[in-house]
């Protein structure tokens, strides 16, 4: 076990010495600033505490803890004993008081006594009753049930419920304030229910309680078989744990089956269970182990390891679990099972010892007792202990405790015990939209009810400067010391009123609310997000899904200035059209300079940056809507300018396929402007192959659109002479292919879709471009017109291009392609020269496919003999070679052939000889003088069976039309 901690999270707050000798304690119950203890006799003790002791005699004592705790071993008995005072003592009987249960909400006092449950005031007044019918009782347990459980109404009885209950209960339980709520702890009145040991039985009793305890009864609600040897347990929910001497069981209250969670060893002690009620979980002992569980039996977060053999009794204190044992009091951290603080409170051997709590997640009491005194301790202010832990420097130990600190808010934002409405009246002034939502408390009469924030700041600052004058004037004052020392700043008090409440907002708005309480939340901590200028978490809020009531935030998010959020909040609401009224007007006032760029406030100092990163901000947002929307009208109207700004996003918009219903294409092409040619060939682009559109215009209108662009920027590039001009057109070029749609040029593109398509109108595209230079692009016209000649003239004289042309020829596949290829490149005409390299290269490549008279006719007179005569002399051979190819395959199909006729005249004249022993191979009667039949593979049946069966399937199954039987020939082998 580690050394304990030296912190003081506990400090001693009173003292009780039993008034006889003879008297000894066997049960505490510790309610609030009351204390109940029973004892060996039977009596039953109250005793009244004052939690809030002040050590000075002031007639003004101020309610909060002392500031300096003095060490535990300095503060004396009497003055403990002053914190504490007996008032009532009854008997209920001879024997022990075994288990004594606060009902606070009605101000009765339950007792187990001898075996009996004993019913009494809380004030010890009125004579005690004994609930009849019930004796022998071993064990009591109350049932309590979880905020966040949905466990089972055993009663199933509305009739103790209030008129105003069983109506909210008709509404699904929710209240007037819009939090939806379950019930907690047993708090309505008639539904007291508790889990009694009897014998062998357990048994589950409804204890019915009205105004008067005199007339209580109970009402039987289930009886289930237990065992023996029961000392300890508790009711969660719908499960009801039971520590016995064989071990730990779990039973459910609702259908009555049970289970084992552990057994214990032979020798072990008592086993001991205790109720976590922060984290809603159950300590289970096992000799000095706790293991700690969940409703269901389910160990979770570890287990806590105990010093000196294991403790008598253990309590709980907000994070700390207190453990008691020969006379001291240890605690420990429960998440880290480190032993924080060690309290001596009697002597060692002193007897059995016993712990209570307050019974609640905010308790900050603890009672431990000896046999002889009861010591009342109360927990530290957090702030006290990180004082004391930095004084001695202690480090370590001081960082550990914030972040307990930081756990517990997280859990109080987390828990349900104030209410998100409870909230509004400090941020909005009555009356407004939520003020009906706002919890009536009945205190209200003896405290006013909550204002806005500033006007609790004014004054709590007008009492600050009231008692700073008292204190000069020598009247002391409830203010604290700190706040007279150093006064604060009305700015500082309201700037960390608001932190502190948007965090409680910031948790709220991650529940499940009702609406109106979910829209209360999200308005108002817009709100306060605005009073500080939280804009990043104002757009975050906005952007995302949300509740916020647009018409309290807009006027107010306009007036000062805050468009991005005002847009953001439009579009969470579906109000698009506002919403891209915003984005429009910041990418003007980017774009004019009357709005400073988050990338220049951010450092950077590039001259277009300023305008280029605003603007494109607004238009991404802008096009974040549009792709969603599907009103047609609407993405239409906002085209134009997020076209200007970034023609991929105008592009992203139009082809959108988030929206339901597509936008009309003959509207879109007629929107986009003529200036934005990009755009619209993409779009065009994207009905053709991604749509598959077979609409003739969209075809050639994308091709003619294309046409043009080629012939501009062919036009372009051949009038950049100089080396200036080039590079200016080369940079210009950069920079238009940086924000370019196409990642290819746009001859590639039209070249690629004049051969691909075949919905275009070519005579049209050929129209456009004939007074052109955009000679591949013609020739691939006068071939889908059918005007192969001019395709092939263009291939191979004005382009010049051998590969093509060849190319060209094979996909035509006429015979004379080749021969009027060759007619061209040796008489080109029109004053050039005879292309005789590529007319030796077209014989070179293609020569045995050619007629070789006609190439020898074709062959101008004028051209070099040196040049042909090797590709003609190789062709003649070829041609010679192809010849008896030809020749020596035309007797090897005729020898394959006279095999095959061979075969089949053997097979035909084979002989078969058929006795009176003979049978069919398919119905196996005898052939006798029938008719019969042979197949290929030797099977005979009779002529029945052949007409039955077929001339090409035997009966082996076997097809010989599709699996052929070869016979070994003189030239055809298996």
């Amino acid at each position: 076990m580690d050394k304990p901690k030296s912190r003081t999270a506990v400090e001693p707050l009173a003292l009780f010495d039993l008034p006889t000798h003879h008297l000894s304690i066997c049960s505490l119950s510790l309610s609030q600033s009351t204390l109940y203890i029973g004892t060996q006799n039977g009596s039953l003790l109250l005793l009244s505490l004052n939690p809030n002791p002040n050590p000075n005699p002031n007639p003004n004592p101020s309610p909060s803890p002392t500031p300096n705790p003095p060490p535990i071993e300095s503060v004396s008995s009497s003055s403990l004993s002053r914190n504490v005072s007996l008032l009532r003592t009854v008997s209920l009987s001879d024997s022990p008081v075994e288990s004594i249960f606060v009902l606070a909400e009605i101000d009765v006092v339950l007792v187990l006594s001898d075996g009996f449950l004993f019913l009494t005031d809380s004030l010890l007044i009125q004579p005690v009753k004994r609930l009849g019918g019930l004796k022998g009782i071993s064990v009591i347990a109350r049932r309590f049930r979880g905020t966040h459980s949905q466990s089972t109404d055993l009663t199933g009885n509305s009739s103790n419920l209030s008129t105003g209950q069983r109506i909210l209960d008709k509404f699904g339980g929710v209240r007037a304030n819009g939090v939806k709520t379950r019930e907690l702890e047993q708090n309505r009145e008639g539904d007291y229910v508790f889990a009694l040991v009897i014998g062998r039985k357990l048994m589950l009793i409804d204890v019915v309680l009205s105004s008067s305890f005199i007339n209580a009864s109970f009402v039987m609600l289930r009886e289930m078989h237990c065992f023996d040897g029961v000392k300890s347990m508790v009711w969660l929910d719908d499960s009801i744990i039971v520590g016995s001497i064989n071990g730990y069981s779990l039973f459910s209250c609702v259908t009555g089956q049970s289970g084992v969670i552990f057994s214990l060893p032979d020798v072990s002690r008592p086993p001991l269970l205790k109720l976590f009620w922060r984290e809603w979980k159950v300590l289970l002992l096992v000799d000095n182990v706790g293991v700690i569980v969940d409703s269901l039996g389910q160990p979770v977060g570890g287990s806590l390891v105990f010093r000196k053999g294991g403790p008598d009794s253990i309590g709980d204190l907000s994070s700390y679990a207190v453990v008691v044992r020969d006379g001291k009091m240890e605690l420990y951290h429960k998440k880290s099972g480190n032993c924080i603080q060690v309290v001596t409170f009697g002597v060692e051997g002193v007897g059995q010892c016993i712990v209570a709590d307050e019974e609640n997640s905010s308790g900050e009491l603890v009672a431990v007792a000896t046999p002889t005194k009861v010591i009342c301790y109360r927990k530290v202010p957090s702030e006290e202990q990180l004082k004391d832990l930095l004084r001695k420097k202690n480090f370590k130990e001081a960082i550990s405790l914030v972040e307990e600190l930081e756990c517990e808010v997280d859990h109080f934002l987390q828990s349900e015990t104030m209410q998100p409405a409870e909230v509004f009246p400090f941020i909005m002034r009555d009356p407004n939209r939520w003020s009906l939502l706002v919890p009536r408390n009945r205190y209200w009469g003896l405290h006013p009810p909550p204002v806005p924030l500033e006007d609790v700041v004014d004054n709590g600052l007008l009492a600050i400067q009231r008692a700073i004058f008292l204190r000069k004037a020598g009247v002391e004052t409830v203010v604290d010391e700190r706040f007279l020392s150093n006064p604060p700043t009305r700015a500082e008090l309201l700037e960390s009123a608001i932190k502190n409440i948007i965090r409680y907002l910031e948790v709220s708005h991650q529940k499940d609310l009702t609406l109106s309480v979910k829209e209360g939340v999200d308005t108002l901590l817009m709100y306060l997000y605005r009073a500080l200028d939280y804009v990043d978490d104002m757009e975050k809020l906005a952007s995302s899904k949300n509740c916020c009531i647009v018409e309290e935030l807009e006027t107010l998010l306009d007036g000062s200035g805050h468009l991005r959020t005002l847009a953001f909040l439009y579009a969470s609401q579906g109000m698009n059209s506002k919403a891209l009224a915003i984005w429009r007007i910041l990418a003007r006032n980017y774009s004019s300079g009357l709005w400073q760029d988050p990338a220049v406030e951010n450092g950077v100092h590039d001259g277009s940056a300023s305008v280029t990163t605003g603007r494109e901000t607004a238009a991404t947002e802008a096009s974040k809507i549009l792709e969603d929307s599907s009103d047609q009208d609407l993405v239409l109207q906002h085209l134009a300018w997020i076209a200007e700004i970034n023609p991929i996003l105008a592009f992203r918009v139009l082809t959108s396929e988030k929206r339901t219903d597509q936008l009309s294409p003959d509207e879109v092409i007629a929107a986009i402007d003529p200036k934005k040619v990009e755009i619209l060939q993409r779009y065009l682009q994207w009905l053709i192959e991604d749509q598959d559109s077979d609409d003739t215009r969209f075809h050639t209108f994308y091709a003619l659109s294309l046409a043009k662009s080629a012939i501009e920027t062919f036009d372009s590039e051949s009038s950049s002479q100089s080396p200036d001009a080039g590079r200016e057109e080369q940079v210009k070029t950069i920079d238009i292919q940086r924000n370019s749609i196409f990642q290819s040029p746009v001859r590639e593109r039209l070249q690629i879709f004049l051969q691909s398509s075949d919905l275009y109108d070519p005579e049209e595209v050929l129209d456009l471009i004939e007074s052109s230079e955009l000679w591949l692009e013609k020739a691939i016209l006068y071939r889908r017109l059918g005007q192969e000649t001019l395709a092939l003239q263009i291939l191979a004289l004005k382009l010049e291009d051998s590969d093509a042309a060849e190319q060209y020829c094979a996909e035509i596949g006429r015979p004379d392609a080749y021969m009027q290829l060759l007619d061209m490149y040796l008489d080109p005409r029109d004053g050039k020269e005879p292309m005789f390299k590529a007319a030796v290269r077209l014989l070179h490549n293609h020569g045995e496919s050619l007629d070789p008279l006609q190439v020898l006719e074709t062959l101008s007179p004028d051209m070099p003999l040196q040049l042909a005569s090797d590709t003609i002399m190789r062709m003649l051979r070829a041609r010679l070679h192809h010849h008896r190819q030809g020749q020596i395959a035309h007797y090897l199909s005729r020898a394959v052939h006279i095999d095959a006729r061979l075969a089949r005249l053997e097979e035909r004249s084979r002989l078969v000889q058929i006795n009176d022993e003979s049978l069919c191979d398919s119905c196996h009667a005898r052939l006798g003088t029938k008719l019969f039949a042979m197949y290929p593979d030797d099977t005979v049946v009779c002529y029945k069976c052949f007409r039955r069966q077929g001339e090409s399937t035997s009966i082996t199954g076997r097809d010989f039309k599709q699996d052929v039987l070869f016979k070994p020939g003189w030239l055809v082998t298996r």
